[in-house]
This record gives C-alpha cells, structure tokens and sequence, in this order.
C-alpha cells in the first residue's frame, strides 16, 4: 500500500471500528472517527461491496451482477445527506452534517452482517416459516437503526432542548420511511435464477410441442366416478410463472390433498414454472376449460364435487394473472371463470381463489351449489407472495394449517381467517377480509363429505 493510501484506509478501518461501537451502544467518542468527504464517499464504497459480497454468499457462485439495482442501492446517500443536514440545521450546527452521515455510513457494515448470519440455515429457515417472524424482525432492525440515528444525533450534537426533538424527528422520520418502503436490491443474482442457465422455456420447440400431450395424459389418467359414493376431484391452478410461491403452494395442496382427502387418482395441477414445463400443463384459460370439460364427463353430476382451487397475483379490475414469458396469455376475469364453469356440467363445487382482490369473484361464481371462498374482499390486496416462500398467508393458513386439522373447509375457512387476522394486526398491514359464501343446498353435501373422511363426527 503506497503511503498515499495508507492514512485513507487507516482512517476507514478507524470508522468501521467506531461504527461497530456505535450500533453496539459501546462508549464511542466524536474524535473517534475521522471525517472527510473522502471518508464519506469511501465508506459509500465499501457498504455496496458488503452489500455485493452478502448477495454472493447468498445466492452462491457462478453468478450475474444486477447492475439495475446499483441506482436504488446507492439512492438513500442523498437521502441521508438530505436528513442529516436537515437535523444539523435544526440543531443551529450546519457543521455537523458530514460527522452524522460519516458515523451512520460506518454502523451499516454491522447491519449487513448481522443480516447474513439470520439468513443462514437453519436459522433462516426457522425465521421464513412464519410471516410474523419475518415481518417481525424487520421492524426489529428498523427500530435498531433509527436508535443508532439517535444516538449519533446525541453523540455530536448534544442536548439542546426542543431543538434536539425536532432533528431526531426528521432523522427518523426519512430515513425510517425510506428504510421500510425501500427494501435493500439484490446485487447478484445465481446463475439458475438471472437467466443465464439453461432455464425451460415453453418457447423451446421440444417443450412446445410436448404440452398437448402432457395436458391429454393428465386428464386421460383421471379415475372415473365411482356409482353410490362422493368423489371429490381436485384441480389446482397456479398461472402465474415469475414467482414460485405460487407453483409451490399448489403442488404442497395438490399433495395435502391427495393424502389427506384421498383424491388421488381424481386430481391434477396446471402449473407456469419453468421449473414443472416438461412435467405438468400449463395454466391458460383454454386448458382451465378444457380441464373442467372432462371433469365434468367423468364426475356424476348429482354426487361428486369439485373442488378447485386458484393461486396468482389479482389486481382492482379483478382479473387473475396468467403470465408465461414469452406467450401472452389471456387474462381471467369473474365473467370468464363463471362461464368456464357453467359449460363444464359441474353441479356441486368449492371454488377457492387466493389473490389480491379476490373477493370481486364471489359475486360471479355463487349459487345453491357452490362454496366460494376468497383471500381478500373485492378492495383489498392480501400478502404473502414474494419468491421462495412455501405458502402465502392464505395458503399458510387455510391448508398448510387448517385443513391439517379439520375436514371441514367452512372450519377451516374460520380459522384461517382468524389466523390471517391476527396475522394483519401484528404486522400493521392492511386487513384483507377473507370472503366465503356458503350455498343453501351445498351445506348439507359438505357435511355429507366431511363424516366420510371423519366419520366419528
């Protein structure tokens, strides 16, 4: 190292030091750092490698830059110069700008570990299993961070009554705000998951090709009914192919199913994943149609039920997404779903649709006939649907929870909607209301279903 450098990454490991202390609330003085600009922006520097460096040890080796994400990394730097002026100048001590930029810039090292040893198994594991945890300790290091804001406030510029007040305020306020709505980008991303890998595609030939006859084995491997007994048929959808929440929640129910209501043999999945293209068709309207269609020929129409069940993104116009890059797929609205469902010839069926604003389905799909059950109402977003999670909260709580405990699905729908509630409450987020309607004449063909699989009830 040339003597030149020498004093700049002294004074760089000087402020590492003395941010651990800091965000540890061990003794730390002002002159303890070393402010400059320099510093500032070096200090900048080795956060983003940190950031990079606690990506790559993540997602693993080999790998690809997300140069996107740099821009929205290195956008709270104004931001924090911006709240610390701010603070400084509330203070009366326009001075002291770069010290509380400088010491907050050197405690981030600390939050970024602390954040990898959490993400590590089994401990991450154990964190991911249920939202509340997740959630949870994301406000536990968001309140750590803003107590070390106040702390280096403190630090350097003392108590001055009100004026004291006011800084830590703003301090709080923008770089609190900003830390929970701006969640930290990913800098690099394994090679599986950014593209570069050999990643199916349905517009591989062998692939295209194959699906006709993957939907056509499926359906032909269906099980008649079967004369003076209540099948129940399952059929999972899981359209929307950019997060895999949803391709896994529906295979765990297409498997809970299977063991647990005995519908093997009577069951099949429509599934966009790149990762189940040469296993399972896929989720488009026409298939969903198709599907029913031959449910409907092989199910006798006055004892057997359906029982389907929908996972994806919704939106306010109360559509469903169906995506597969790169086809574009059409969309599936109430009015379509409840006309799919009306030519197939389906008498009695419980429809379950997890989605934002899936409570503007209820409407379409009831009758006499039909348990509709929603995620949400037809206002309100529901949660859960970020990648690599095994469930939503929806499916965590009505089938990886509820139905592990009851064969009935209006109980079930009960606690789950207890649970999700609770949920809500604890994480501040906007209440979803799940929805259920229950049809007159169905009430008594659930019951009858229910003592089949328990019939000590």
């Amino acid at each position: 190292m040339s003597s030149v450098h020498a004093p700049l990454f002294a004074g760089l490991a000087r402020n590492l030091l003395s941010g651990i202390r800091l965000a540890l609330f061990l003794p730390v003085k002002p002159s303890d750092f070393s402010v400059s600009p320099g510093q500032f922006a070096l200090l900048v520097g080795f956060n983003a490698l940190v950031a990079l460096g606690g990506d790559l040890v993540q997602q693993g080796w080999p790998g690809m830059l997300n140069a996107a994400a740099l821009p929205v990394l290195l956008s709270h730097v104004p931001l924090l110069l911006l709240a610390c002026l701010l603070a400084a100048s509330l203070l009366g001590r326009g001075e002291l700008l770069l010290p509380l930029a400088v010491a907050l810039c050197a405690a981030e090292p600390l939050f970024e570990a602390v954040t990898l040893l959490l993400s590590v198994d089994p401990l991450g594991a154990w964190i991911g299993a249920q939202p509340v945890r997740t959630l949870s300790l994301v406000y536990v290091f968001i309140g750590w961070w803003l107590a070390v804001a106040l702390r280096a406030l403190w630090l350097f510029g003392g108590w001055r009554g009100v004026r004291t007040v006011y800084a830590g305020g703003v301090l709080v306020l923008m770089v609190g705000v900003f830390a929970f709505f701006v969640p930290r980008p990913q800098l690099w991303f394994a090679a599986e998951e950014s593209g570069q890998a050999d990643t199916p595609s349905v517009a591989d030939e062998s692939l295209f090709h194959l699906q006709p006859r993957l939907l056509e084995e499926a359906l032909a491997q269906l099980e008649p009914e079967r004369a003076g007994h209540q099948d129940l048929y399952f059929l999972g959808v899981a359209p929307y192919a950019s997060e895999d929440v949803f391709v896994r929640e529906v295979m765990a129910v297409w498997q809970l199913f299977d063991e647990r209501f005995r519908t093997a043999g009577r069951s099949l999945v429509l599934a966009n994943s790149p990762q189940t293209l040469a296993e399972l068709p896929v989720a488009t309207a026409t298939n969903l149609r198709t599907a029913l269609q031959h449910l409907g020929r092989v199910m006798n129409p006055e004892e057997d039920m359906l029982f389907l069940f929908i996972t994806t993104h919704g939106d306010e116009r109360h559509e469903l997404a169906f995506e597969l890059p790169p086809l574009r797929l059409q969309q599936l609205t109430p009015a379509v779903l409840s006309r799919i469902l009306a030519d197939s010839g389906i008498k009695w069926k419980v429809l379950v649709v997890s989605a934002c604003y899936s409570g503007g389905f209820v409407n379409a799909l009831r009758d006499d006939y039909t348990l509709v059950i929603t995620a949400a109402d037809a206002d309100s977003p529901s949660f859960g649907c970020e990648s690599g999670r095994d469930y939503t909260y929806f499916g965590q709580a009505f089938f990886a929870e509820a139905l592990r405990q009851t064969f009935s699905f209006v109980e079930a729908f009960d606690r789950a909607r207890e649970r999700i509630v609770e949920w809500e409450r604890q994480e501040r987020l906007e209440p979803s209301s799940p929805q259920i309607h229950i049809g007159t004449a169905i009430r008594p063909r659930l019951a009858q279903l229910e003592r089949q699989y328990n019939p000590g009830r």
